[in-house]
């Protein structure tokens, strides 16, 4: 990796962990897309940022949970399931064209965008709403 490729890494992670922390998104939304960014092909970038995501993860959890918002159990269980899931999906993007993978991963990113627009047009919630 050139200098100029590794700064555009660090300046694209630090992006990615303030949008991270601040919006609680993280993995495939921020990270593939910068990942694609420098250089790498789609399948590539969706598997490093399954690696990438770790450190990420590490911390916000860490920092939520001394706020009192984290939810081990839930966290635990949900962990726990995708798993499967992960093994699952990780043959079947192996299995696709690039090109069809691309047009997933657009597609997702449309449907996140249309929930969170919907979302945020309803009616506003309460700022701190009492969790489950």
């Amino acid at each position: 990796m050139s200098a100029s490729t590794i700064a555009l890494a660090l300046a694209l992670g630090v992006a990615a962990g303030v949008l991270s922390g601040m919006l609680g998104v993280g993995g495939g939304l921020l990270f593939v897309p910068a990942l694609v960014a420098l250089g790498l092909g789609q399948l590539e970038a969706q598997a490093t940022s399954l690696l990438a995501i770790l450190p990420t993860v590490a911390a916000g959890a860490w920092n939520q949970r001394r706020y009192g918002n984290l939810r081990v159990r839930a966290a635990a269980v949900l962990g726990l399931a995708s798993i499967l899931g992960v093994l699952a999906g990780a043959s079947i993007a192996i299995a696709l064209p690039e090109s069809a993978l691309r047009r997933l991963f657009a597609l997702l990113l449309l449907v996140v965008a249309a929930r969170l627009a919907w979302r945020a047009h309803r009616a506003p919630s309460p700022r701190y709403a009492e969790s489950p």
